[in-house]
Formats: C-alpha cells, sequence, structure tokens
C-alpha cells in the first residue's frame, strides 16, 4: 500500500488508493470546556466509510480517537464535567489542555508516520506532562489498514501525579481514561467480540452497519502487550471503546518518570467474525 500525506497548518491527512483514511488535527480550534486536544476525525476504511463520531450531541468533547485523561490528580483533560465521590458530576474550573509544539510527517516503506512533542497544561496554566506521541499507519490488506499508536508521558511536575477515572472516585463501570474511540452514532447498538465492560482482555473487536450503504465495518483494539488492562466498552447509548489506563486503580507517575503505552486499531471493511479475528492476529503479531 503506497500512502500519501496532505498537509495544512492545522492538520493532516493521509491517504491511501484514493481514500483519505484519516484526518489528524493537531492544532484544534474548540471551547475550553471541551479540553483542547489532537483528535484523528474522519477516520474511514477502505470502502470510504466514517467510523468515527465527532462532537456528538451528548458528549461534545468526543471527538473521533483521541488521546485524554478524565482524572489526572484533579485535573480534567477529558472535557465536561469533572465525576467527585459522592457528589456526581461536577463542572470545576479544572480543565486542560494538550499543546502540539512540533509535529513531522513522512511516508515510506509502505506506511505513513506522524511524530508529534506535546505539552499538557493545566487549566491555571501549570506545565504537568511533556508527551511524544506517533501515529504510524500501515498495511497490508486487501480490506482492511492499520493505525499504531504509542505514547510516552513524561511527568514534568514537580509532585508526584496520578491517573484515574471516574471509576477510580467511585463510578461504577466508568473507568474511561486513555486512549478514546467514539464511533458514529449509527454504531449504537453495534456487536462487541471480546472482553465486556469491566473485563480484561488483549483485544476487542466492535462491528456495526453504517447508514445509507448497504454494508459493515470492524474496527479491532489490540491493548498494549506489555501493561493489559480492563476495558471500557459500549454499545448502548453510545458506541466507544477505551482500553483504559484506570478503569478500577489509580496509575501513579513520579517525577521525572515516564508513563509509556502502544495500541493498535485495525480499520476494516465488513464484518469480520471471531475466527476472521483470530486469524489475523494470528497472522499479524505485534
Amino acid at each position: 500500500m503506497t500512502f500519501e500525506l496532505l498537509e495544512d497548518e492545522d492538520s493532516l491527512t493521509v491517504r491511501a488508493r484514493g481514500v483519505d483514511l484519516f484526518r489528524y488535527v493537531h492544532r484544534p480550534v474548540m471551547d475550553p470546556f471541551e479540553a483542547p486536544k489532537p483528535y484523528l476525525h474522519p477516520v474511514r476504511t477502505l470502502a470510504g466509510d466514517v467510523v468515527t463520531g465527532y462532537r456528538p450531541h451528548d458528549h461534545r468533547w468526543h471527538k473521533g480517537i483521541q488521546i485524554t485523561a478524565s482524572w489526572l490528580s484533579g485535573q480534567n483533560f477529558w472535557g465536561g464535567g469533572t465525576y467527585l465521590r459522592g457528589q456526581g458530576y461536577v463542572d470545576l474550573p479544572n480543565l486542560g489542555t494538550m499543546r502540539s509544539l512540533t509535529v513531522s510527517a513522512a511516508t515510506g516503506h509502505g506506511r505513513a508516520v506522524i511524530t508529534e512533542a506535546l505539552a499538557w497544561h493545566t487549566m491555571a496554566g501549570e506545565h504537568w506532562i511533556d508527551e511524544h506521541r506517533t501515529l504510524t499507519a500501515h498495511g497490508p490488506g486487501a480490506d482492511y489498514w492499520t493505525l499504531d499508536v504509542t505514547t510516552s508521558l513524561t511527568n514534568v511536575h514537580d509532585g508526584a501525579l496520578t491517573f484515574g477515572s471516574p471509576g477510580t472516585q467511585g463510578r461504577e463501570l466508568a473507568g474511561y481514561s486513555g486512549l478514546f474511540w467514539r464511533g458514529p452514532r449509527e454504531f449504537t447498538g453495534g456487536a462487541v467480540t471480546g472482553p465486556a465492560m469491566g473485563e480484561r482482555g488483549d483485544w476487542l473487536a466492535f462491528t456495526s452497519a453504517h447508514d445509507e450503504v448497504d454494508r459493515f465495518s470492524t474496527l479491532l483494539f489490540l491493548d498494549d502487550p506489555d501493561a493489559p488492562g480492563h476495558w471500557f466498552v459500549r454499545t448502548e447509548p453510545i458506541p466507544a471503546v477505551n482500553p483504559s489506563l484506570a478503569f478500577e486503580e489509580e496509575l501513579p507517575l513520579a517525577p521525572g518518570d515516564t508513563l509509556s503505552r502502544r495500541y493498535r486499531i485495525v480499520v476494516a471493511d465488513g464484518a469480520w467474525t471471531a475466527g476472521r479475528v483470530s486469524r489475523h492476529l494470528a497472522d499479524h503479531p505485534w
């Protein structure tokens, strides 16, 4: 597969076989309540079908595929209200921003690679985390393409930081934190193969039909094989998948330490069966 790159001031688009596979917006313009951060949207299959949602009316801060943190030592890099134990969701002046400092992209050897340096700042302007991120699109596949995501988060704050989630704050089965996919509205009620909400597992597949066209799509998510966690997954009332950093237990990060994770997302045409998923995993190990 040969990849092309289209660049403008605020985003990078990766194209293959005449399809814009994804647009990565690294300098977003959005309301501070949505915790500004880079995102991928739209993401498309090789057939050209969109498999991400953007600013849905139920959660305006959900934007395609993002790396986020719903709770970081009391700060909210996710967007919206912050869940507090015994109080529920509360709108607080604690919404952070992930600022893209430098971004570069290149193609060759059957892949497209985007490399980025980011700085995480609290609403008060404190610089807490330096992040190094890579997005790598590659093949091969007659009916799929693959996105590898790696992130390294370094604590540059003068004290320890703790990753958490509404789940660690007491909300049952709400442990979302980290790499997060929001599907399009038409994917509501889709089928999940793999772990259920809150379970551990190496991978999870989400399949659904599209509106307007007589086609299905499947997204296969692989958690970091070196640090698999619990899955946050919903088909109702919204389609969402997240291999959580901190589903039910907080994750500390000491000053100067780095937290690294890698993920893989296979974007496929059609409704993949469990057998097709198993064969793909066997044929394409990490």
